[in-house]
């Protein structure tokens, strides 16, 4: 008799059994290492039973149902994929383009909305410029609008494709010079480096005046330190020393810094230099005069191998005391050190150096004061303008301040907008009369012989100063015929030169005679010979006049383009000594509410070789120096039209 045990047993069996012949085909089992325990099944009395192997399923299939895509479906993805890439490619395109209005509508708003501080809005700024240009997706100008060549001017020896700049406190402390290259400008300055890292005033020191696109501020020049900055500086020349192939090490840095590049060491990139501004210490006393020198230099000494200009700031604000070096006896010794320390620079050129002065220093001593200080010490340049104490009224007139803002014009620091401009424009002038009149008395005073004394036998002839005003008995006489009068001159008491002294004339470095003038030439025609001695080629060698000032307001400057005298010959190079020729003219840079096209155009017409924009690229973004440019140019193409006309 079968019990029941054994009946429940055997349909167990039937079932695996059952199991095994449905899923053999499309299930993978397991046999498990240890079977079921048989005690759970009920039986009237003990059954030993023979171990078997009891079956697990798997929980995965390999039988898989594979559904065919249609054509359509496959199109339809193709397309949809071919959407996605495109948009992403035109949108990279347009957002890393400093023309496209994003950056001015949206992205300065935008800041501005989420950081009411304008220092923590700058910083966020900056910490994006930097991380996007790590990437390659940073903004850049695109279409090489400076390579029509309509807006190059020569700077310190250098083509530069635009007269463009940036001041500085949009980079302190030198973290995104390429950057700011990038955007456009072919000059910018970096800093103020101070010798000892400096934190500045209290914060909030930054304020904004939307409604008058202006700010005020007073950092008082924080600073991470000049060595800081060196080594950050050094850096980036290391890294260019690598990617041009030089290597990564101090060799490669020289080489790149010697000028084998073929760029300017500063800004590593050709027709663009970077200034590098320094200052002294705020726990450096101020009337320590030999103190405050000792911290301009240390700066230069840090930094002048790393700079195309180095930049001496005498002119901020926020810093108690500074002003008081722009007095004539301080000043020129603060100047005449850093000029020597930056001939020490080591590399084979020289920095130029400028110095920053103040817009509130604007009186007829003070403005002659720094003009002699300039030309005393060497210095090759200055930058007109900084902020100001001063408060100027609302633009337009008679606008009523907002509330909030009416708050802020009463904070202390120096304040920065356009209003600023037509001082500017009138310093500039000034400026460049001043610093001209001083260069033709420095170049009048050597050629003056010096006079001969009441008892010398020579003394029946009263000297006269070359190119002095006339003396009474003499009638004032033409340039040309004082060039004739040379020439007379020069036939009577030189004699002719032999052929030994042809080929050594011909082998100096310094002079070359047009080939047209030299008769050893036999490609040359009768009729192209001109005498070498002749009024007509006295005429065509002299410099260029300088308007300066002068020119009439109506007639705005229109930079001319430097061309080189043949394609293949590089643009000149400034060598060591040039940097402190006394027969340079001095060269102006200009910053102040400099906000358009038209704007820049008057203070180069006013006697600046570069225009600097602060306030305009805070609020108008990375887009205001091509914007700026290109206002430049409709306005010279507008002017050349009525001119036609």
């Amino acid at each position: 008799m079968v019990t029941k045990g054994q009946l429940a047993l055997k349909s167990v069996r039937l079932l695996e059994a059952s199991a095994i012949n449905r899923y053999s085909n499309t299930r993978h089992f397991h046999y498990l290492s240890r079977p079921l325990p048989s005690s759970r099944i009920s039986t009237s009395r003990s059954i030993q039973l023979p171990p078997s192997p009891t079956l697990r399923f798997a929980s995965t299939s390999r039988g898989v149902a594979i559904v065919a895509e249609s054509p359509g479906t496959r199109l339809k993805n193709l397309f949809l994929g071919s959407a996605i890439g495109l948009f992403l490619l035109v949108g990279y395109y347009y957002v890393t383009d400093t023309r496209a209005g994003i950056h001015q509508w949206v992205v300065v708003p935008s800041l501005r909305w989420i950081y009411d501080d304008a220092e923590e809005a700058h910083e966020v700024g900056t910490k994006a410029l930097k991380d996007l240009y790590g990437f390659g997706l940073h903004p850049r100008e695109r279409g090489n609008g400076d390579a029509v060549g309509d807006l190059k001017v020569e700077v310190f020896g250098h083509v530069l494709s635009n007269p463009i700049g940036t001041s500085a406190g949009i980079d302190k402390h030198a973290e995104i010079p390429s950057p700011l290259l990038a955007i456009g400008p072919s000059v910018i300055e970096v800093g103020g480096a101070t010798p000892y890292p400096q934190d500045g005033n209290p914060k909030p020191r930054v304020f904004r005046m939307p409604s008058q696109k202006a700010l005020i501020n007073r950092y008082g020049l924080n600073s991470e330190g000049a060595d800081s900055v060196a080594m950050r500086l050094r850096q980036r020349v290391r890294e260019y020393a690598y990617a041009m192939g030089f290597g990564l090490h101090e060799d490669a840095e020289q080489r790149v810094l010697d000028g084998e590049a073929g760029v300017p060491p500063g800004s590593l990139v050709e027709g663009k230099l970077m200034a590098v501004q320094v200052a002294k210490n705020k726990f450096t006393p101020d009337n320590d005069i030999e103190a405050v020198k000792r911290d301009y230099v240390y700066c230069v000494e840090a930094l002048a191998r790393y700079a195309d200009i180095i930049v001496v700031n005498v002119s901020s604000p926020n810093t108690p005391g500074l002003r008081g070096l722009q007095r004539v006896e301080p000043l020129m010794n603060i100047l005449t050190g850093v000029v020597e320390a930056a001939k020490k620079a080591n590399r084979k050129t020289t920095p130029a150096v400028m110095v920053k002065v103040s817009p509130d220093e604007d009186s007829d001593e003070q403005v002659s004061g720094i003009c002699d200080a300039v030309w005393e010490s060497g210095v090759d340049g200055v930058i007109v303008g900084n902020t100001t104490k001063r408060r100027p009224g609302p633009l337009p007139a008679g606008y009523t301040l907002p509330e909030r803002e009416a708050r802020i014009l009463l904070e202390q620091g120096g304040y920065s907008g356009p209003q600023l401009f037509e001082r500017t424009v009138s310093l500039v002038k000034r400026y460049r009369k001043m610093l001209d009149e001083r260069g033709q008395n420095q170049t009048a005073e050597p050629s003056t012989p010096p006079k001969s004394s009441p008892q010398s036998p020579k003394s029946d002839k009263t000297a006269k100063p070359v190119g002095g005003p006339p003396s009474a008995a003499e009638p004032e006489r033409t340039l040309t015929e004082k060039i004739e009068a040379t020439i007379q001159r020069d036939k009577t008491n030189l004699k002719e030169l032999g052929e030994e002294a042809k080929d050594a004339s011909k082998s100096q470095p310094l002079i070359r005679l047009p080939a047209r003038n030299d008769p050893s030439t036999s490609e040359i025609t009768a009729s192209d010979r001109v005498a070498a001695l002749s009024p007509s080629t006295h005429l065509d060698q002299l410099p260029p006049k300088t308007t300066g000032a002068a020119t009439s307001p109506s007639q705005p400057h229109i930079p001319a383009a430097a061309t080189p005298s043949s394609p293949s010959t590089p643009p000149p190079t400034p060598s060591p000594s040039s940097a402190s020729s006394p027969s340079q003219q001095k060269v102006i840079f200009a910053t102040g509410g400099i906000t358009n096209g038209k704007q820049a155009l008057e203070v180069l017409n006013a006697g600046a070789s570069v225009a600097m924009v602060y306030t305009a690229l805070v609020y108008g973004g990375v887009g205001t120096i091509s914007r700026i440019k290109g206002e430049m140019k409709e306005e010279m193409g507008r002017i050349r039209r009525s001119g036609v006309k």
